[in-house]
């Protein structure tokens, strides 16, 4: 019979539980650091201010918006800051990310939008790419484009709230 022990498989256990492993800086991280659920909680940390100013930053310097007077009998979309803490491969905090995000779902299908696209690139073909750069010995780079979302053209008018602050 062949067991899940034997290659080495086990249920993974809560970072709390494991207190011979609490010295990791994952584990550090992780028990340590929580991320706000809204704006209010997010001014009480001066990490988390400056990441939403980072954002904010962004926004205006790709003209992602302009102010206009609330138009009468129009949907506003709320919305709301996300924000996430970032780590690197040894566990340890690289940066705070806070994103200003419109609440969808208050938007009106065929009014708002019609159609929805998020372009993805499907994981067989990055296993392709992969498989091909090491049969040829081809070199391998990473990056990392900073906001690329706000690089899209939105075709429909959207009207959304001010954010908190």
């Amino acid at each position: 019979m062949i067991t899940c022990a034997k290659y080495g498989i086990f249920k993974t256990q809560h970072p709390a539980h494991l207190s011979s492993i609490k010295s990791s800086p994952l584990i550090h991280a992780l028990l340590v650091t929580s991320e706000p659920k809204g704006f209010k909680s997010a001014t009480k940390n001066p990490a988390w201010l400056a990441a939403m100013d980072d954002e904010m930053k962004a926004l205006h310097t790709n003209h992602t918006w302009d102010l206009v007077p609330r138009p009468f009998s129009t949907n506003i979309v709320g919305s709301k800051w996300v924000s996430r803490t970032k780590f690197l491969s040894d566990g340890s905090i690289d940066h705070f990310k806070a994103c200003l995000v419109a609440k969808g779902y208050t938007q009106l299908p065929g009014l708002d939008y019609t159609d929805t696209f998020s372009p993805m690139v499907k994981a067989s073909t990055v296993r392709v790419v992969l498989s091909l750069a090491v049969s040829h010995k081809w070199p391998l780079r990473q990056l990392d484009v900073k906001n690329a979302f706000l690089n899209g053209i939105l075709h429909e008018t959207v009207y959304m709230e001010q954010p908190p602050g």
